[in-house]
């Protein structure tokens, strides 16, 4: 087994074809905006996302680093709107499995009629004590089909270069052999020197069976180099308890937090880095956020300042936004206090702005870390 590249060793960018590849599922958002999605008869907002893609995204859009995804889908209309947006946002889509829709009897073969298809999930965004609900259409995805032998690793990672690779926990869960791929992939990119990322990310709509998160997981945890979860994330995912009140400050969670991360770290010395943002729920479209990374190499911890009672408007992608601040700051050489601190404001402004992503530039991200460290508010611009 090789041993998984610590942080620190991340590959130079020349030698490389991409800075990151997010492997996951990506799918078709429809959003009713302010309308419950029982009630939702016109002006729904299309956008796509993705658990892990979100954060090939982020990285591609909003820092300008040349990143991919590894998907399936299938070759129809509604993939090809998602494909689309991803093209929108810079981010290499050559690497997709498509399924044909010409039932040939070839290996990614479908009919017309739907019997493996896209995945849809109508989200709608919730507004004061009307909490966020997502409604998912997946249950026979391209996506869900994935399996070891699917994807050429050794030409990835070995002949083109790859400096981050990421995926999660939604992909691990949600087909059969979608778990045994993502191992596969963790694997093969240490072995060719690769940066490894997962965020546990435990759904239960995906998969209620929180020992089989568990069993999947453990698997998969010993490959890694950064772990992204919250103390729920590392409880349903990995097992791992963290003893804090529901209420508790961000301080008060975080004291608690780093005891549990100092205990994933000492039973996984593969992991160089752990983190997570840190969400205070007042209300549906009330918050206090922060976010907070720990070094393992040299245990240490940062945290980012706390934005206390921010009005949000979506609250989906903010884990993914804060992995790919993180990971933007690492692939370009900036210290792990910018790193959490990208991480941070990249998380918030994503809550922010409609859909999975943010559509802010690296200036916006730099601009909001040095607002939320000097205390300031939000003047116009003009």
């Amino acid at each position: 087994m090789a041993e998984p590249v610590k942080y620190n060793k991340i590959k130079p960018a020349e030698k490389c074809r991409y800075d990151a590849v997010s492997m996951g599922e990506v799918m078709l958002r429809l959003d009713p905006r302010d309308i419950p999605t029982a009630r939702v008869r016109d002006n729904i907002r299309v956008s796509q996302g993705g658990g892990e893609t979100n954060v090939a995204c982020g990285l591609s859009y909003t820092f300008g680093l040349r990143a991919a995804v590894l998907t399936a889908m299938v070759d129809d209309t509604i993939g090809l709107n998602i494909r689309n947006q991803m093209r929108e946002l810079g981010v290499d889509t050559s690497n997709i499995i498509w399924w044909n829709t010409n039932n040939d009897g070839s290996q990614y073969s479908t009919d017309k009629k739907g019997t493996i298809c896209n995945g849809v999930n109508f989200t709608y965004n919730g507004a004061g004590v009307l909490p966020s609900e997502t409604t998912y259409y997946r249950g026979n995805t391209a996506a869900t089909k994935l399996k070891p032998g699917d994807f050429n690793f050794d030409d990835l990672f070995g002949k083109q270069g790859v400096r981050i690779f990421t995926t999660g926990g939604i992909l691990t869960l949600i087909g059969p052999k979608t778990g045994d791929l993502a191992i596969e992939a963790a694997q093969k990119a240490a072995e060719y020197g690769t940066f490894v990322s997962a965020d546990l990310n435990y759904r239960s709509k995906v998969e209620p069976d929180k020992n089989k998160a568990k069993a999947i997981n453990k698997k998969l945890a010993p490959y890694i180099g950064m772990l992204v979860g919250n103390d729920s994330d590392l409880s349903d995912a990995l097992g791992y308890e963290t003893k804090v009140a529901k209420k508790a400050t961000f301080q008060e969670w975080a004291e608690a937090y780093k005891q549990t991360v100092r205990k994933v770290a000492k039973d996984l010395p593969n992991l160089s880095l752990i983190g997570t943002q840190w969400r205070g729920a007042h209300n549906a479209d009330l918050i206090s956020w922060s976010a907070i990374l720990y070094d393992v190499l040299n245990d240490k911890f940062y945290e980012a300042p706390v934005r206390e009672n921010v009005p949000i408007r979506d609250r989906t992608g903010g884990g993914d936004s804060f992995a790919s601040g993180v990971l933007a700051a690492l692939l370009k050489g900036k210290d792990l206090e910018t790193a959490v601190n990208w991480g941070a404001a990249h998380g918030i402004l994503v809550q922010e702005t409609p859909g999975d992503i943010t559509y802010v530039d690296e200036k916006a991200i730099i601009a909001e870390v040095n607002r939320a460290i000097k205390g300031g508010g939000v003047k116009a611009v003009r």
